[in-house]
C-alpha cells in the first residue's frame, strides 16, 4: 500500500519539476525576444534606421520562427523533449549573442532570423513534455501557468534592458541574456528525462486512448489528414488572430509609447512592463477559468471555445479605446487591460492542441504556432508602413480588432474532441 503511494507520488512530483523548469524556460525566450524592441530608439538612432527598416528586422525573428515549426515540432516528437528543447535552447543563447556583432540592417536582420529557428523549437516540444506529464483536466492551467512566466519575461526585460543599457552600453543586455539561456539548457539536459512509452501515462483522455499509436516506438504524422482537418484550420486561424496582436506589443510598443505617447526611455520601461504583466494574469486565470468549466461540466468543448471566444472579444472592446484615447496614461490602463484578455486565449489555444494532438502534440503544435508566427512576421511591417508612409498607428490596430473577431469565430468551429490526425467521417 505505501509503496503504491510513493508510486503514485512520484510522477505527480514529476510532473511539477517539469513545470517549473519550463516555466523559466519561457520566461528566457521572451527576454530574448523582447530585448531588441526595448532599444530599438537606440539602434534606430545609431544607425539611421526608418520605421518601415525597423519592422523589417522585427520580423525576421518570425519568419523563421515560422518556418521551421512544424519541423522543429517534428524533431520533438521524434527525439523527445530532453535531447531536441536542451539543443535549440543553447542553440539560440548563442545566436543572442551573435547581435552585439551587427554593423548594418542585414546583418540584424540575420542576427534576428537564426534566432528564430532556435526558438522555433521551444514551444511544440515543451507542450511534447507537458503531453507526457500533464493530464488533459489540467493542461489549460499548465500552458497558462508556463505562457505567463513568457509575459514575465517580457514584463522584466524593459526595466532590465534600460538599467543594462544605461550602465554597459546596449550590447551588454544580450550577453547577460545568452548567458542566462546557455545556463537553462544544460540544467534542463542533466535534470529532464522523457517519459518511457511503457510507463502508465497520466489519466489521459478517451480520445488519446483510442488514437495512442502502441506499435510505433516513434510517432508518425499523418500529414495528408492533418492538412486536410477542418478543425486543425480553425485553430489555426484563431492562432494567427492572437498572434497579429501579440507582436505589436513585442516589437512596437516601446517605441508607441516613446513617440506617440511621449513618454521618456525610463518611463517606457516601466510602462511597457504593465501589458506583459496583465497578461501574466490572464494567462493563469484562462487556464485556470478553461480547466474549471471542462471539470465542472465535463465538456472540453464549452471550456475550450467559451474561454477563447470571450478572450478574443474582450480584447478589442479595451484595445481601440485604448488607441483612440488622447489621454497617454489612460491609453496604457486600457491597452494593459487589453493585453489581459488577449493572453486569455492562450491556455485554450495550447491546450486544445494538445487534446487533438496526442502523440504528435509537438508537431500539431507547431502548425498552430506557424500561424501565429505568420501574424509575428506581417504584424510589425504593417504597422511600420502605416506609419511611415500613412502617418497612422491607428490603422494597424484597426486590423487587429477585426482579426479578434474573425477569430472568435474560429473559435467556434473549433472542436477539442475531434482528433486532428484521423479522417473526419462525413
Amino acid at each position: 500500500m505505501g509503496q503504491n503511494k510513493a508510486h503514485a507520488k512520484r510522477p505527480a512530483g514529476k510532473k511539477w519539476l517539469v513545470m517549473v523548469l519550463l516555466c523559466f524556460m519561457y520566461l528566457i525566450t521572451y527576454m530574448d525576444r523582447m530585448n531588441l524592441s526595448i532599444i530599438a530608439p537606440i539602434i534606430s538612432k545609431e544607425f539611421s534606421f526608418d520605421k518601415i527598416t525597423m519592422g523589417i528586422i522585427f520580423s525576421a525573428f518570425s519568419w523563421s520562427y515560422m518556418i521551421f515549426q512544424i519541423p522543429c515540432g517534428y524533431l520533438g516528437d521524434r527525439f523527445g523533449p530532453r535531447r531536441t528543447l536542451g539543443i535549440f535552447t543553447f542553440y539560440w543563447s548563442v545566436l543572442t549573442a551573435t547581435i552585439v556583432g551587427a554593423w548594418s540592417k542585414t546583418s540584424f536582420w540575420f542576427a534576428r532570423f537564426f534566432l528564430g529557428i532556435g526558438e522555433a523549437g521551444a514551444f511544440p516540444t515543451a507542450t511534447r513534455a507537458l503531453t507526457q506529464w500533464v493530464p488533459p483536466t489540467e493542461r489549460a492551467f499548465a500552458q497558462g501557468l508556463t505562457h505567463a512566466f513568457s509575459r514575465l519575461g517580457a514584463a522584466i526585460t524593459p526595466p532590465l534592458t534600460v538599467r543594462l543599457a544605461s550602465k554597459w552600453g546596449w550590447r551588454s543586455a544580450f550577453w547577460f541574456f545568452a548567458i542566462v539561456g546557455a545556463v537553462w539548457a544544460i540544467v534542463w539536459y542533466l535534470v529532464y528525462r522523457d517519459r518511457d512509452r511503457d510507463r502508465p501515462q497520466p489519466l489521459q483522455s478517451e480520445n488519446e486512448v483510442a488514437q495512442k499509436a502502441s506499435s510505433a516506438e516513434r510517432p508518425k504524422i499523418p500529414w495528408r489528414v492533418l492538412l486536410r482537418s477542418k478543425n486543425m484550420w480553425a485553430i489555426n486561424i484563431q492562432y494567427f488572430a492572437y498572434g497579429y496582436s501579440l507582436w505589436f506589443y513585442l516589437t512596437w510598443l516601446p517605441t508607441y509609447f516613446v513617440e506617440v505617447r511621449q513618454f521618456s526611455l525610463v518611463k517606457t520601461g516601466f510602462y511597457a512592463s504593465l501589458p506583459f504583466l496583465t497578461g501574466m494574469v490572464g494567462d493563469t486565470l484562462g487556464g485556470w477559468l478553461c480547466d474549471t468549466i471542462a471539470v465542472r461540466t465535463g465538456s472540453l468543448k464549452l471550456s475550450r471555445r467559451g474561454v477563447g471566444v470571450v478572450a478574443m472579444l474582450a480584447t478589442v472592446v479595451f484595445l481601440i479605446p485604448g488607441v483612440l484615447t488622447e489621454n497617454p496614461v489612460r491609453a496604457v490602463v486600457l491597452l494593459s487591460i487589453s493585453a489581459f484578455f488577449l493572453e486569455m486565449n492562450i491556455g485554450p489555444a495550447w491546450a486544445v492542441v494538445m487534446d487533438v494532438g496526442q502523440e504528435c502534440a509537438g508537431t500539431v503544435s507547431g502548425m498552430m504556432n506557424m500561424w501565429g508566427s505568420l501574424a509575428g512576421a506581417l504584424s510589425p511591417i504593417i504597422f511600420g508602413v502605416a506609419w511611415d508612409r500613412l502617418h497612422s498607428t491607428t490603422i494597424g490596430f484597426v486590423i487587429s480588432g477585426v482579426l479578434m473577431m474573425v477569430g472568435a469565430v474560429a473559435w467556434l468551429m473549433t472542436d477539442p474532441n475531434q482528433s486532428v490526425l484521423v479522417e473526419t467521417q462525413t
